[in-house]
């Protein structure tokens, strides 16, 4: 179990991260590849992304796999904070990490290879070799779905910011349910070990991510500005990338017509379907099929929370409104099956 307690100056700090920290989404992938967690969700993300490992520099990805075991802990410096900047500026802060703190949290790690010892030493071709290491996993593990990820974690956080404006900071740590119960001043969470966090007036970053499952992760070292990673809710197909070719074609295709343009402009802000079709004036049907036309053709993601569906854009679709801000209510839009790979399996 873990507890995470508050006080009134805490409650007054917290806050959820501005987007997805890739450098989280890398560890917790990597997680995620070296066990079965989740495999109706996962499955198809890990079997293309075995096949793009055989592409990483020779010995970059079992350095990755030591470094974030299936089922252990890992060093809190591969989640610097500086990550929520970009993939470079988190892994150029992996970089800086002191020697000391390099040995200290490489204690962590249930097992410590010998090949490992020079990066625990600080070695500087070592230290440097894990950057190249954790910028080559994200490039073949994330930077392919991070479209889908941006989504999906806006999704989520157009749902917090609406617990927060109804209810407070109260009203945000209890929209976290099932995965983190609110039971003031203590938030709680099924954890592998027993442990408590005292925030002691320093507020919490509330981080959403894709990757990470069931439970929430924290970070290890308690001086360390308190973070907690929350897993956001998506589907079997939400790896799928927008569409490109004749696909995006007929999807975009459906997309025309006064009526789904002035459902994606009324999305912008994020609504659910019934404040959709009360914005639209149309038929709460008529506006659930818009917006299903809408996220087919990857132009918004839509987010389940209980018995209520939240939409918001995608970067496809921000960037669709941003390049015709022109057109309005009643003006019309311009048109615009994963399998294993055997041989990718032996990469993890």
């Amino acid at each position: 179990m873990l507890r995470v307690h508050f006080t009134t100056e805490d409650l007054l700090r917290t806050k959820v991260a501005p987007g997805p920290d890739p450098l989280w989404e890398a560890v917790l992938s990597a997680n995620l590849l070296g066990n079965r967690d989740g495999q109706a969700v996962f499955d198809p993300w890990r079997a293309r992304t075995r096949a793009r490992l055989r592409h990483l520099a020779p010995g970059h990805a079992q350095l990755i796999r030591c470094l974030a075991p299936p089922r252990s802990d890992f060093p809190d410096f591969l989640t610097p904070p500086e990550g929520m900047h970009g993939p470079e500026v988190g892994v150029d802060a992996v970089l800086a990490t002191p020697a000391q703190r390099l040995r200290a949290e490489l204690a962590v790690l249930p097992a410590l290879p010998a090949w490992i010892r020079p990066l625990a030493e600080g070695d500087l071709a070592a230290v440097t070799n894990l950057g190249h290491a954790l910028l080559g996993y994200h490039r073949v593990a994330i930077a392919p779905y991070w479209p889908r990820i941006r989504a999906l974690v806006e999704a989520d956080r157009a749902v917090r910011a609406r617990s927060l404006l109804d209810g407070g900071a109260d009203g945000l740590l209890h929209s976290m349910r099932p995965t983190l119960r609110w039971n003031s001043p203590v938030l709680e969470a099924d954890y592998p070990v027993e442990r408590d966090v005292h925030l002691d007036g320093r507020g919490l970053l509330l981080i959403p991510s894709v990757f990470c499952w069931r439970t929430p992760v924290a970070l290890i070292d308690p001086t360390l500005d308190p973070t907690l990673v929350y897993p956001v809710s998506r589907g079997a197909g939400w790896w799928t990338v927008a569409r490109t070719g004749q696909a995006a074609d007929r999807a975009l295709a459906r997309v025309l017509g006064p009526g789904r343009a002035l459902t994606l402009r009324m999305v912008e802000e994020g609504c659910t379907t019934g404040e959709l079709a009360r914005r639209t004036g149309l038929a709460a049907p008529t506006a659930s099929r818009n917006a299903t036309a809408l996220r087919e053709a990857g132009l918004i993601a839509s987010l389940r929370t209980a018995n209520t569906v939240t939409h918001v854009l995608t970067p496809l679709g921000a960037a669709l409104l941003s390049a015709d801000s022109s057109y309005g209510p009643g003006r019309h839009l311009s048109p615009a099956g994963p399998s294993a790979d055997p041989a990718g399996q032996g990469c993890w």
